[in-house]
């Protein structure tokens, strides 16, 4: 689990280095935060579709362990998330699409919170994990705070409406 924050450190460094090197898309923090986010929800969005038989990282079995009893089909709400993760990172990249990327993203990281909530809690599954599991609260919470700034800090998705002023008309 806390892989996912190196990689999303190490991927915002190398973002910068990219901007400091001339690298126009990566010339702000924002920028490269945006794009390190999404390569992260790219692993993470991986994790949802990996057969149950695969042991070296978190399988679609150990995300369906996770899912609280009150959420119905547990192994579609899987799929679901994933999918919703992939969305989110390419949503990101495109400039265009940031800012609703950004929340539509913290929504859904806040959706999921009681998942983490009760897999650390119930622990319900029997995963070889390489930290706590409570460590994904905090977690999450940073994964909030990283799409709602790069939300905030998004130009505005389409261009706002000029209107010529009362009394003068163009023949």
């Amino acid at each position: 689990m806390f892989t996912v924050v190196i990689v999303l450190a190490v991927a915002l460094l190398g973002f910068r280095l990219l901007g400091s090197l001339g690298v126009s898309r990566f010339a702000t923090w924002y920028g490269s935060a945006a794009h390190a986010l999404a390569v992260m929800l790219v692993m993470t969005a991986s994790a949802h579709f990996v057969p149950e038989g695969v042991t070296v990282m978190p399988n679609h079995a150990d995300m369906v362990g996770m899912v609280p009893p009150f959420v119905p089909f547990p192994g579609a709400m899987v799929h679901a998330t994933g999918v919703l993760e992939l969305l989110g990172a390419a949503g990101l990249v495109l400039p265009s699409t940031r800012r609703a990327a950004g929340i539509c993203l913290a929504v859904l990281f806040v959706l999921l919170l009681p998942a983490n909530v009760y897999a650390a809690v119930a622990a319900p599954f029997n995963a070889d994990v390489s930290s706590p599991l409570w460590l994904r609260i905090p977690e999450q919470a940073l994964y909030i705070a990283v799409a709602l700034w790069v939300a905030r800090t998004a130009g505005p998705t389409v261009a706002p409406l000029r209107f010529a002023p009362v009394g003068r008309r163009h023949s």
